[in-house]
């Protein structure tokens, strides 16, 4: 129940900034994502969030229509769509990932460096253990990276 309720406590910090920036539910994730991953397939954000892939999409077309990303064809694949961000979209990136530090050090201050530290490799733990697989992953980032993922 912990755990839900600082779920809910750090969303209701976090969303009014993505708005703010004028992203919507779910979709600073994603942004956030391509700014570190670079261009990606529909699929591949689908996959790494483990969200369905048609909620992909409609928040992809409401990026676009906003002026977040573009879509084109991969040109290794022609079948394969890709997802880039816009100068718009990395500039909202940037603002959107100081936004989540900051949110983060309201989040654990008090916190010494160990303590965020081991904390973040709970959560990891954690992940890990409900995963069918053990696995935590497919950006080898991971590691580092899912303490700024906020939304």
């Amino acid at each position: 129940m912990l755990l839900y309720r600082t779920y809910h406590a750090q969303r209701s910090v976090v969303r009014p900034r993505g708005a703010a920036l004028g992203l919507g539910t779910g979709q600073p994730k994603l942004i956030d994502y391509l700014s570190r991953c670079g261009p990606c397939s529909q699929k591949q954000l689908a996959d790494y969030f483990e969200i369905d892939p048609a909620a992909v999409c409609r928040m992809l077309d409401a990026l676009e229509k906003g002026g977040f990303v573009t879509r084109g064809v991969d040109r290794n694949d022609r079948r394969t769509g890709t997802v880039c961000l816009t100068e718009k979209g990395s500039r909202t990136a940037a603002a959107w990932q100081q936004a989540a530090e900051d949110v983060e050090q309201q989040m654990l201050a008090g916190f010494t460096p160990e303590e965020q530290q081991q904390f973040a490799e709970f959560f990891r733990r954690a992940y890990r253990n409900l995963r069918p697989d053990g696995k935590f992953g497919m950006n080898p980032d991971d590691g580092a990276a899912e303490t700024r993922e906020k939304e």
